[in-house]
């Protein structure tokens, strides 16, 4: 069991998480109380609510009518997620750190557009204004922060990221070589008049997804077909399987861990009663469990 540094100052220690900024951290980065799960509420409520904004202002029957309404409530959000932005930053011993991960970027992203109209209103000559404002679309990846569900689920594309790249190139590598034996089969006359576009036909064919635009003429053509579709059906159950079975395996060997965050990496899922971190060893600040 590694011991703590001793020196207050010390990189490690937790003695920076103290006070208002320890409570502001539980808040923010923390779901096992009762304040961080009304916190992530509250955040995912106002992200739908800033996304569905952006949607409505771009229908034209009701872009006329409520366009001042929806820019204010654009500003009002924006404001909201500034606040929750800063704050983010002042309750980290390392907020350079979440300001270049995912998350940081995404948050920084939602925010610029609105600053980026008011101070530069002249980029209409180069590009219309509206689509940077469609950036703000990005505060939907925000929900994932915010939501165990899919945090698990990124683990488990990440744990079994070899497996389905083996799978995708198995699928592309059967794509192109039916793709090249329609060519074959079928021929010009028959609309494959070429590679690429006997293995577009394969790709959609195999995908159970068929334009229509090319069909096969020939009899064995069709049996091809006819194979190919079946095969499809069962390669959409592959990745499928591949990904549940990492997450079941996932949430066997996670045990009881929580959702405590680690104020150094950010790194999450440890144990209650865990007192470092699992990755880079800092010490946790204690655990405040629901009710606290």
């Amino acid at each position: 069991m590694p011991h703590a540094p001793s020196s207050p100052d010390a990189p490690g220690t937790d003695t920076a998480l103290q006070g208002w900024r320890l409570r502001l951290y539980t808040i923010i980065f923390e779901s096992d109380t009762r304040a961080g799960r009304t916190f992530d509420i509250a955040l995912i409520g106002l992200i739908l609510l800033s996304v569905a904004v952006v949607v409505a202002d771009s229908m034209p029957r009701l872009q006329p009518r409520w366009h001042g309404t929806f820019i204010a409530l654009e500003w009002v959000f924006t404001v909201l997620f500034t606040v929750e932005y800063v704050a983010r930053l002042v309750c980290l011993r390392h907020p350079l750190r979440y300001a270049l991960s995912f998350f940081g970027l995404v948050d920084l992203v939602a925010l610029l557009p609105t600053y980026l109209a008011l101070f530069f209103p002249e980029l209409h000559v180069l590009i219309d204004v509206r689509v940077l404002r469609l950036m703000r679309i990005f505060r939907i990846f925000k929900l994932t922060a915010y939501m165990s569900e899919y945090q698990s689920l990124g683990r488990a594309l990440r744990a079994s990221r070899r497996k389905i790249t083996v799978f995708v190139t198995a699928v592309a590598m059967v794509v192109l070589v039916l793709g090249t034996v329609m060519y074959v089969v079928e021929g010009p006359a028959n609309g494959f008049d070429s590679i690429v576009t006997a293995v577009y036909w394969a790709a959609t064919t195999m995908t159970t997804t068929g334009y229509g635009d090319i069909t096969p003429k020939t009899e064995l053509g069709r049996i091809i077909t006819s194979m190919m579709m079946l095969l499809g059906w069962g390669t959409l159950a592959v990745p499928t399987g591949i990904v549940t079975a990492e997450i079941t395996s996932q949430r066997l060997a996670q045990g009881a861990a929580s959702a405590r965050t680690c104020p150094e990496c950010l790194t999450e899922g440890h144990l209650p009663e865990a007192r470092y971190c699992l990755h880079c060893g800092a010490h946790l600040p204690p655990w405040q469990r629901e009710g606290a």
